[in-house]
């Protein structure tokens, strides 16, 4: 399997990895389609709801298959066939520690009911005592230290909660937006998952890549990664986009006080903490707070300042 890695494969996710022989992935992130009328270049997406069930829990078994004992397993799914994800992950032994909702702007317009504007994310795990879960990569300010300076807050800040509503959808004016793809991750959720639930070296398996944004996020934070997809348009379409990631090649800022990762890390923070560059640095006390979780979050125990902080808001536009 490790000449297939950092590789995007062209075929169905259920024949690819139904040959392979030994588990592989710490981190598989799949977003199927939801069976609704999506327009895609290679697959139809409304089919009988008996065929779409038993189809769901076709690839969730070889997904699950190639999953590491240790690994972790999250599911984008809609309404309509939530519920099944979480049966047929039942049956396959797998263990539910989170039903995430995306909740975000731009939802679907309705007319004789209530809009939808969320989408269910599903976080499940081979075994319950035993998986990666960095909740340093994640944690934010909680208010008690960005409202009330209260002394009893963690200083380590909080665990974001089980409704995220930081990212929102992709549209077609965002610069991340890959126009040749009906339907997007933003690049700031998959960066929160995978951060969390899988370490740098890791193999992240996405078996639906689509518009490329698992690879491109596991890319970016030092992960391994094997994307699966039925569509050539799309399979070159994603190696395009990962061959633009890759000409960008890592540099430290000539007034940066921070390398690059740091500063992937200081951008990934301002979008987590819903806290534009700029109010960052202007608020003396938020900027402090902001410092201090870098430091969590880098998990390296040095101790930045504000004015390294400043200057590599500066570095990032701010």
């Amino acid at each position: 399997m490790s000449k297939l890695l950092n590789t995007i494969i062209c075929g169905d996710c259920i024949e690819v990895l139904a040959k392979v022989a030994q588990p592989f992935a710490d981190l598989i992130f799949a977003d199927p389609p939801f069976n609704i009328g999506y327009k895609y270049d290679k697959y139809y997406d409304k089919v009988k709801k008996k065929n779409y069930v038993a189809w769901t829990k076709e690839w969730m078994s070889v997904c699950k298959n190639v999953l590491k004992p240790n690994g972790s397993f999250y599911v984008a799914i809609g309404d309509e066939y939530a519920a099944n994800v979480k049966v047929i992950a039942d049956e396959l032994g797998l263990f539910m520690r989170n039903w995430i909702i995306w909740h975000y702007t731009f939802g679907q317009q309705t007319k004789s009911k209530f809009a939808r504007a969320h989408t269910h994310i599903f976080y499940f795990v081979n075994d319950k005592n035993s998986f990666t879960f960095n909740d340093y990569a994640v944690r934010v300010p909680s208010d008690r230290q960005l409202i009330y300076n209260d002394r009893r807050a963690n200083p380590k800040g909080k665990m974001p909660n089980d409704v995220w509503d930081e990212f929102p959808r992709v549209c077609g004016t965002f610069k991340e937006r890959q126009c040749w793809h009906p339907c997007q991750m933003p690049e700031s959720l998959l960066a929160r998952i995978v951060a969390v639930s899988s370490n740098p070296g890791d193999c992240v398996l996405d078996p639906f890549t689509g518009s490329g944004t698992t690879p491109a996020v596991a890319y970016q934070l030092a992960r391994n990664y094997v994307g699966i997809e039925i569509s050539e348009k799309y399979v070159e379409n994603t190696n395009t986009r990962l061959a633009e990631l890759k000409k960008l090649s890592p540099h430290k800022a000539a007034n940066s006080f921070l390398s690059p990762t740091e500063l992937s890390e200081l951008k990934r923070l301002s979008y987590d903490m819903k806290a534009p560059i700029k109010e960052i640095a202007a608020d003396k006390n938020l900027l402090k707070l902001f410092a201090n979780q870098l430091t969590v979050r880098m998990n390296n125990n040095k101790r930045y300042t504000p004015v390294e902080i400043v200057s590599a808001l500066g570095d990032l536009g701010g």
